[in-house]
């Protein structure tokens, strides 16, 4: 039996066995990223679209995702890689690159504009040792490294990563632990923990998804954007707010798309203690 340390879940994997996440498995009595190297999608994305708003824009970035994750949003915009049947056949389907060649990919790119490597479309973390790998190796070249992720992975799976990352977006997809427990699936103190330490290694931007008769309440906002408040980075800016727009898709459809006007007004509410706040989706 041997225990994953990713997540709070720390499966714990027979031999062969898949954890929760789809992308990690024992092997030898250890656990390593079944995922590792497996691409799913890759394409030239501008920087914005991650979102990062405050970090080289007008860029392009290579985006690569892989399969897996630790979470189980029902509202998943990507769960054809990331949970659902579709994903679980990823595993079997899905092109193997070392981090060689992703880095001459995304070398080949910069005459396009490519500044990096973003690793995204699932969640990153669950296969970590290859995002390690790729951005300790893209940072000799002088690639930017961006992670996209949900923050809910323990603080040593940061700083194996931290001294290689750029720039991170990490969704922080409500403020109360009933919503983070019962409808995601998730720990929202393991995502806080997660979030205080990155601003400290590198450039963070946050997202918050507004969810109709979730997290779209005004005072949940004032609380979440009060906390972040408190965040600062190593060069003193408070770190960037991304609220962005639900739209119904994968196992919850029965509610309609955010209305755009409580967007607007949940992010003059954020604005109240952030300085930069910017609406998605709209």
């Amino acid at each position: 039996m041997a225990v994953c340390e990713v997540c709070f879940r720390h499966c714990r994997l027979e031999e062969g066995q898949l954890g929760f996440c789809g992308a990690r498995t024992a092997r030898n009595g250890r656990v390593v990223a079944y995922n590792y190297g497996r691409i799913t999608g890759l394409a030239l994305d501008p920087v914005e679209k991650k979102p990062l708003a405050r970090f080289c824009p007008g860029s392009l970035i290579l985006s690569a995702g892989s399969f897996g994750c630790n979470l189980r949003c029902p509202f998943c915009q990507n769960y054809d890689i990331s949970w659902s049947e579709e994903a679980k056949r990823y595993a079997e389907t899905a092109e193997i690159f070392s981090p060689e060649e992703l880095v001459e990919i995304a070398l080949r790119t910069r005459s396009r504009g490519n500044i990096g490597i973003a690793y995204t479309y699932n969640e990153p973390l669950v296969g970590y040792e290859f995002v390690r790998d790729t951005a300790r190796l893209a940072r000799e070249y002088g690639l930017k490294n961006v992670l996209v992720t949900n923050g809910t992975a323990e603080l040593s799976v940061l700083r194996e990563i931290a001294p290689y990352i750029d720039a991170m977006n990490i969704d922080l997809k409500g403020f109360t632990d009933r919503y983070y427990r019962e409808v995601l699936g998730g720990d929202r103190a393991m995502t806080m923990a997660f979030i205080e330490e990155a601003v400290s290694t590198a450039h963070v931007e946050l997202t918050t998804l507004i969810v109709p008769g979730e997290n779209d309440s005004e005072d949940e906002m004032r609380e979440l954007s009060a906390w972040i408040s408190t965040l600062r980075e190593p060069d003193g800016e408070s770190v960037p707010l991304h609220i962005s727009r639900f739209f119904p898709r994968f196992h919850m459809t029965d509610r309609k798309a955010t209305p755009v006007r409580l967007i607007y007004r949940l992010a003059e509410i954020a604005r109240e203690k952030l300085d930069y706040v910017y609406p998605g989706n709209c």
